[in-house]
């Protein structure tokens, strides 16, 4: 018993902690940027190839995909059965096998990232600085901390939002070129050749050597002014004859905010199946040594930590078992009134749940919500042998037996039953253990906890308990007993004698009996039927995650300021501590008229509502906010989808007619906003775009000797403009 004790409480210190068993199904997102895509252009050049290598994988189970401007977002889920690291090395080849169906001038092939896009992030980090540009922020973000985070154990996906980087912009003057007869796409041309970055080989003399090196690569603003694009008149067109080269960023249509302060928000999502809190752990042992490496100008703020979250519901859960435990022990002592007697339980409970934590280390199980509350329960089951144990031994010794003679024979005795009733107690686990998928995962690791419990109690009751009876128990009569005892006896006799005569009622009226037992029956189904269900109750984690929708015609800089609106109303309600909000189509946020928002909240003991509650409240504030909607929702421990939603619930359309499935997705959209019962009804279908259509004549370009790819070519080089100077 010692032994079991020792390793029990070995394997407890090495328990991983988590908010609740690992059961995420493997998933890996797939991210292809293609600037100045329309979403058709990205669904049939990009998505579609991909779609098609990626439908003939082993093991996949789900896959869904999003086309928007520039950007190409495939989520693929597979069975829970296949290791994620195997699914990695199929999408890998499949990618491989996309490549020549995909569009030659991607600027980089597609990303994969082995993490769930609708888990909310483990870890944000809002990184500002007073001294130096955002530009120059996000360079150092993406150059030194990053790249560190992302090679922890567990990590899934490191995302950068609100970061511009550094990059040289040239703004074309189209009038200057056309004084000169030069078109866009020469201009381009000359660009791609006049930076390289190339092996130029080496010379090597009779005894010396030289690695040959040149001034090819173009750096700053300054070295591509001298760059010449043409020749006209015998005289070269430099590039600052046509044009104006500044030093900015290279996307201009993002933005990040911690609370309303512009930042880098840097994300870090898990690995589906990686423990939340080791991840978070790791990258803080990490932080002191990475934030040494940053220039001192450079503050880092942790926003979101959700380690915090399920570390205090466990140590509750933990603090919840000590609890029952110590009331197990307290009612068993009021009932035996025999201190003896009470402490071989008060032995028995705590080995039996101490053992149970070697068993869940040799299987993988961590200290969660469900294991923690399997030991809670068991508590009752594990009190039951042992009580069981001593009442039997007591009995004997009542009539005279020796300490030694009573434990055997009521060892003897009673061991049969101890064995049947723990049989009869995993029997009822069995249904658990055999359920499949989530809910299978989930109850699994509370089933087996429970039965291992419930095994290693009947061995202690075999073994431990008879061999205390025979050494620390003995029976005092009754007349020799304390006050205690005897004012106790008088109570117990009186319920024993009411309980004889409210069993006798119910001997002599059998019929009522059984109509009240049928009809607790009934009554039972029928509660059954009304009580509303679901798949698991809604946390309140402290975090809400939110995402912000205009319409779709909106421009950027009018939705920066609607998303600081937002933040400006929802940081002066009380229950909120702090905000990190993004906007931009930069791979986690998709569309340029929707952003995002993480929302913490001050814990549970300084604010007055939870976080449902705070939601609400939030809603009716922001109705004074035109023009863009914020749908919000509490961040969740577990997450079985894989979209990432705006609202709790989902449903879906399919119709191989798109034109047909923007009419009815708008018309099914419409009756369900009426509907009283619902709110914050959605769609992740936008057709309410702004949109220029161009109309090629084919026979007058044809003439002209300009070809639909040479139109396409020249109107993708002029794509970034300002209203009056297109920008390459």
């Amino acid at each position: 018993m010692a032994a079991i004790m020792l390793v029990g409480i070995v394997a407890y210190t090495q328990l991983p902690v988590s908010a609740l068993p690992e059961v995420d199904y493997p998933t890996i997102q797939v991210l292809t940027f293609y600037p100045g895509a329309s979403p058709d252009v990205v669904a049939t050049t990009v998505t579609a190839p991909l779609e098609r290598q990626f439908g003939e994988m082993q093991g996949l189970s789900q896959m869904t995909s999003t086309s928007s401007g520039a950007t190409s977002v495939v989520v693929l889920q597979f069975n829970l059965t296949l290791n994620i690291d195997i699914a990695e090395e199929e999408v890998q080849s499949a990618i491989n096998a996309a490549q020549s169906f995909l569009p030659a001038n991607l600027p980089a092939p597609p990303i994969y990232s082995k993490t769930n896009p609708a888990d909310a992030p483990v870890l944000t980090l809002g990184i500002t600085s007073k001294s130096l540009p955002l530009s120059q922020v996000e360079d150092l973000v993406d150059t030194r901390l990053a790249p560190k985070i992302s090679q922890l154990n567990g990590v899934g996906l490191v995302s950068i939002s609100g970061g511009q980087k550094p990059a040289v912009r040239i703004q074309v003057n189209p009038a200057q070129l056309q004084s000169y007869g030069i078109d866009l796409e020469s201009v381009r041309t000359a660009l791609v050749s006049a930076s390289v970055n190339q092996a130029k080989g080496n010379f090597d003399g009779p005894r010396q050597n030289y690695q040959i090196d040149a001034n090819d690569q173009l750096i700053t603003s300054g070295d591509y002014l001298d760059v010449v694009v043409a020749y006209r008149n015998n005289a070269p067109v430099f590039l600052h004859d046509v044009a104006t080269v500044v030093n900015g960023v290279e996307n201009t249509k993002q933005a990040a905010w911690m609370n309303q302060t512009p930042a880098v928000i840097l994300n870090v999502q898990r690995q589906p199946g990686a423990n939340t809190i080791s991840v978070v752990k790791s990258i803080q042992l990490l932080m002191p040594q990475l934030q040494a490496n940053l220039p001192a100008g450079i503050d880092i703020t942790t926003l979101t930590d959700l380690t915090t979250d399920i570390k205090a519901s466990v140590a509750d859960v933990e603090f919840e078992l000590m609890l029952t435990i110590a009331l197990v022990v307290m009612v068993i002592f009021v009932f035996l009134r025999n201190l003896y007697a009470t402490i071989i339980p008060s032995v028995a409970v705590p080995l039996s749940i101490v053992g149970t934590f070697a068993a869940m280390y040799a299987l993988g199980y961590s200290l969660d919500n469900l294991s923690l509350m399997a030991l809670t329960i068991s508590t009752g089951f594990v009190v039951d042998d042992a009580i069981v144990m001593i009442e039997n031994i007591s009995r004997y010794l009542e009539e005279g037996y020796t300490p030694m003679q009573a434990a055997l024979q009521g060892a003897e005795q009673i061991g049969f039953t101890i064995v049947s009733l723990t049989v009869s107690l995993i029997a009822v686990l069995i249904p658990l253990l055999f359920m499949g998928d989530v809910v299978g995962r989930l109850f699994r690791e509370f089933a087996v906890t429970l039965a291992v419990t419930i095994i290693i109690s009947a061995v202690v009751s075999l073994t431990l308990t008879p061999m205390m009876c025979s050494r620390i128990l003995r029976h005092n009569p009754a007349e020799k007993q304390g006050r205690f005892y005897q004012a106790s006896e008088r109570v117990f006799e009186r319920m024993i004698a009411f309980y004889g005569r409210t069993l006798k009622v119910v001997l002599e009226f059998q019929g009522i009996t059984l109509l009240v037992a049928l009809g607790t029956l009934v009554l039972t189904i029928f509660l059954y039927i009304v009580i509303p269900k679901g798949f698991f109750p809604v946390q309140d984690t402290g975090v809400i995650q939110g995402i912000s929708q205009a319409p779709a015609s909106i421009s950027f800089t009018a939705m920066a300021k609607a998303q600081q609106d937002l933040a400006k109303v929802i940081l002066q309600d009380s229950a909120v501590e702090s905000i990190s909000s993004f906007i931009g189509a930069d791979g986690t946020n998709t569309t340029l008229n929707s952003g995002r928002m993480s929302i913490n909240l001050k814990p549970l003991g300084q604010r007055d509502l939870s976080a449902s509650d705070v939601i609400r409240r939030l809603n009716s504030s922001l109705t004074q906010i035109n023009g863009i909607k914020l749908y919000m929702q509490p961040v969740q421990n577990i997450t079985v989808d894989d979209r990432v939603s705006r609202t709790q619930y989902q449903y879906t359309l399919e119709d191989p007619d798109v034109n047909e499935l923007d009419l009815w997705a708008n018309h099914f959209v419409e009756k369900l906003q009426k509907l009283p019962e619902l709110e914050d009804v959605a769609t992740d279908q936008q057709t309410g775009g702004l949109t220029v259509s161009l109309a090629i004549d084919r026979v007058s370009a044809s003439r002209l000797g300009i070809a639909p790819s040479t139109l396409d070519q020249t109107l993708y080089d002029a794509s970034r403009t300002s209203p009056s100077i297109p920008t390459i």
